[in-house]
């Protein structure tokens, strides 16, 4: 299967939605409780620094990611993203393609340093996937995270120079 990371267009946004809505839905990973509706997430999408899109060769949207400055000012120079890939599409790799995109990306647009402030400890395969990665975890913030059952899990800052 043929995956191309590119900018998102206008046409895209329903897939985008629907894609983020899930991992909202899902509860275990985005810190978002409210889902986007097409105007809301064109909003969102739109406030962002870049957001890229996961496409085979068919034309469908399978993952995507934005990019945003993690704080203003001095702080400024340290990016964050979050991640989404729909659910029939995990396990293809689009995730690993997507943070590589993101951090040309990132360092493209002149941030410094990439950084994650709320990894879910249980998210393995996120947090692998970071670490193999080169990024570093900066320690663990316990119960940082409630989970959609309404239990607590830690989470994990990390943090990657580009």
């Amino acid at each position: 299967m043929q995956i191309t990371i590119r900018g998102y267009e206008s046409r895209d946004l329903p897939a985008m939605v629907a894609i983020w809505n899930e991992v909202v839905e899902d509860g275990i990973a985005f810190p978002q409780e409210e889902l986007l509706t097409e105007e809301s997430g064109r909003e969102f999408f739109a406030g962002q620094s870049w957001c890229g899109v996961a496409e085979d060769e068919a034309g469908t949207i399978l993952g995507l990611y934005i990019l945003h400055p993690n704080n203003v000012g001095r702080c400024g120079h340290i990016c964050n993203a979050s991640y989404a890939v729909s659910g029939e599409a995990r396990g293809l790799h689009i995730g690993e393609k997507l943070v590589l995109d993101c951090l040309a990306m990132g360092k493209k647009l002149g941030f410094g340093v990439m950084q994650f402030n709320a990894v879910v400890a249980t998210n393995l395969h996120a947090r692998h996937l970071y670490e193999r990665l080169g990024f570093t975890q900066l320690g663990t913030i316990p119960k940082g995270f409630r989970m959609k059952d309404r239990h607590y899990e830690d989470i994990c800052p990390y943090y990657k120079e580009l």
